[in-house]
């Protein structure tokens, strides 16, 4: 496995990989769990040569928001991925990424507006920005995201479709279901932040999240449902919620009752110092 900081010697390396097969991007901010490991491994099973970027992006991180604290282990990460067999760990220095003078932004209208767009005012800029920068940096065949972040699924399909990318075409842009622990809680490299009761706690979120769903599912009018969801979260122990909304699963938009086509419902909440994020399927 090649450690690779540098552009050139990035080049070089894609080359060498796509002479011998397809390559497959796994674009991660590091601090890898087993989610991050399974998007490893379903890219594995679609190209000969996977590469897992590794980069915090501080262009998708707002004012007052946990740039500084977020975890950072390239070492421990390196070796878990040497274990999977991973062909390049590409760890650009922000420098690298964003030189002198950098100027440029891509801002996706429509699917990044509401939810953690209205919550995070720029983070989808800077989520399709630094995307597209690696997209053409390695040049990949296929690019495998997580769906516990499926706003950002959308976004970055959407940017590679109105920008006719080629490598990965939006098609080649593959959603893996989310890895959940073992009491439903989705892997998340921001669990971290929660104290020993502070995790205890966090399982209230899917536990909600699928009362919330069974009753959607069974009639209850959607407003109230998701009223339920969040008292549910605040008196098991979340200071508050973001948002939690039913929203049609392709664009996003908002559905004040159940529609007929698929459906996810969408939550964001804090906890002690984390802010998880997470969404299930509705059936229509």
């Amino acid at each position: 496995m090649q450690l690779i900081h540098a552009l050139d010697p990035l080049r070089s390396a894609i080359d060498a990989l796509r002479a011998d097969g397809a390559i497959a991007l796994v674009p991660t901010m590091g601090a890898l769990h087993d989610g991050h490991l399974t998007l490893v491994r379903e890219a594995k099973a679609k190209a000969a040569h996977v590469v897992v970027s590794i980069f915090v992006n501080p262009l998708q991180f707002g004012a007052n928001e946990d740039l500084d604290a977020y975890p950072r282990q390239l070492e421990r990460d390196c070796a878990l991925l040497e274990a999977e067999g991973v062909a390049v760990v590409w760890a650009p220095k922000v420098e690298t990424m964003y030189p002198a003078g950098f100027a440029t932004n891509i801002s996706v209208s429509g699917v990044s507006e509401g939810l953690d767009g209205a919550a995070r005012p720029g983070h989808f800029d800077g989520v399709a920005t630094v995307v597209c920068k690696l997209f053409n940096q390695v040049l990949p065949d296929v690019a495998l995201f997580g769906e516990k972040d499926w706003q950002q699924l959308a976004v970055i399909r959407r940017m590679a479709r109105d920008l006719d990318l080629t490598r990965p075409h939006a098609d080649a842009i593959l959603g893996v279901p989310t890895v959940r622990e073992a009491d439903g809680l989705a892997m998340s490299s921001r669990n971290a932040y929660l104290t020993r009761e502070q995790r205890a706690a966090a399982v209230a979120l899917p536990t909600a999240m699928r009362a919330a769903i069974a009753e959607i599912e069974g009639g209850v009018p959607v407003g109230d449902a998701l009223s339920a969801l969040a008292r549910a979260l605040l008196a098991g122990g979340f200071l508050s919620v973001d948002y939690a909304e039913l929203c049609d699963a392709a664009d996003l938009s908002v559905l004040p009752a159940r529609s007929d086509k698929p459906m996810r419902l969408l939550v964001a909440a804090r906890i002690g110092k984390a802010r998880l994020i997470d969404n299930m399927a509705v059936a229509p």
